[in-house]
């Protein structure tokens, strides 16, 4: 099995941003690549369970990268996570 996810950002410094928060999560994991502002991730794996382990770690790592850097709007505004 093989899943390829595209993301696209703004300008190349965002994306360049995201992709090295990324790197020491996905090394050995996933392959990923960086073409101007696109990443590429391209998860394999050989049955359903570990794509999906695999894809949701993915997925939060790169929204925590994306926290980061400030694309998701109101991310830091609850630091002491007291709205929870």
């Amino acid at each position: 099995m093989r899943l390829e996810i595209r993301a696209e950002y703004g300008d190349e410094g965002t994306a360049g941003a995201v992709f090295a928060a990324l790197m020491p999560d996905n090394k050995g994991y996933v392959e990923s690549e960086m073409k101007g502002r696109q990443l590429l991730f391209i998860i394999e794996s050989s049955d359903a369970g570990s794509m999906k382990n695999s894809a949701d770690d993915l997925m939060a790592c790169l929204k925590a990268a994306e926290n980061s850097v400030g694309l998701i709007p109101g991310a830091a505004a609850d630091l002491d996570c007291d709205a929870l």
